[in-house]
């Protein structure tokens, strides 16, 4: 196992991989489609990209208070796109600057998840680490299906998409 400061080092070089791409989807959500839901169950678009922009400050929360409290928890409230993508740059800058400053014994501590105080959830930092970008990469993938539902380019992340300008070009 990767010592704690290892261990966050790589984690910083994960963050830093997957930042473009979702730099690039958070960059093309359109705020008048803030409250588009494609089904009555789904999150709004605009909750959708803020929890996007958002995920990486869960590091700096994980790892400076130890606990999120859904319920007390404040959101940041864009007032335009680049507003959002600015959110989600200095989400992205703290959470790696946090990471550099790890010391061996950080990620065994506790972290809770809690709603008005009640415990809903206890793991050690590590494990909640360990999820994070996958929560982050799994709601980005959520974005794109919005994103095609409203006509909006969807950017390559992996590999080209079928809007990527270049997608013929890679085909040949």
């Amino acid at each position: 196992m990767l010592t704690d400061k290892l261990f966050a080092l790589a984690f910083a070089d994960e963050l830093e991989t997957e930042a473009p791409s979702t730099r690039k989807c958070l960059e093309r959500f359109r705020m008048e489609l803030t409250d588009y839901k494609p089904h009555e169950r789904s999150m709004p678009m605009g909750y959708l990209a803020l929890l996007v922009a958002e995920i990486p400050m869960w590091i700096n929360v994980m790892l400076k208070d130890g606990e999120i409290d859904f319920a007390t928890f404040s959101h940041y409230q864009p007032k335009s796109t680049d507003d959002l993508v600015a959110h989600f740059e200095k989400n992205v800058a703290d959470a790696k600057v946090t990471l550099q400053q790890v010391q061996d014994g950080d990620l065994g501590k506790p972290f809770y998840f809690k709603r008005d105080g009640q415990l809903l959830m206890e793991t050690t930092i590590r494990e909640s680490l360990l999820s994070t970008i996958n929560h982050l990469v799994h709601h980005r993938g959520q974005l794109t299906v919005y994103m095609r539902m409203n006509d909006i380019d969807v950017p390559a992340i992996y590999g080209p998409s079928a809007d990527d300008r270049s997608f013929g070009q890679l085909q040949k």
